[in-house]
């Protein structure tokens, strides 16, 4: 059988195609965790590029804006970008607390609800369900609600 020039890239992009959608993962960008509490953040996409962070922060969120087979390039809160092994990242969802001053966290969804406490920026947590500009937040046990703006890993990615 013979194969024209031009149906080799028609192949190629057939075989492309029947790639399996669930070895993509996800689409690009979305939010994820970190899963152990010490992951490695490299140059490239490999355990053979050199490390360029260590993070020490089970829960802290990232950005996933590009898959590479079994590795994501994230993006973390400080805006650093490099890759990490996908097996080191949780699709939990979770949120660090941003800004200058110790935000409140309400027992309601509304500015005008009783303040439960305070977080200082840096605090990491779980984060639930987001309405109106409010997120659930949860550490360790203690939740509420805190404005979106206030956290990296809340709305869009």
């Amino acid at each position: 059988m013979r194969f024209s020039v031009s149906a080799i890239p028609l192949a190629a992009a057939m075989l492309a195609a029947a790639v399996p959608a669930a070895a993509q993962d996800r689409e690009v960008p979305y939010w994820a965790t970190l899963r152990e509490d010490e992951v490695n953040m490299r140059t490239g996409p490999s355990g053979n590029y050199p490390i360029e962070w260590v993070y020490r922060r089970q829960g802290l969120p990232m950005k996933v804006v590009r898959l590479n087979q079994g590795w994501r390039l994230v993006e973390d809160p400080d805006g650093a970008r490099g890759w990490i092994a996908a097996r080191l990242l949780n699709p939990a969802r979770g949120a660090i607390v941003i800004g200058d001053d110790p935000v409140e966290i309400r027992e309601a969804p509304s500015g005008e609800a009783p303040v439960r406490w305070r977080a200082e920026p840096g605090v990491v947590g779980k984060l639930g369900d987001c309405d109106n500009g409010w997120c659930r937040f949860d550490v360790t046990g203690r939740n509420g609600w805190v404005r979106e703006d206030r956290l990296w890993g809340a709305g869009q990615p």
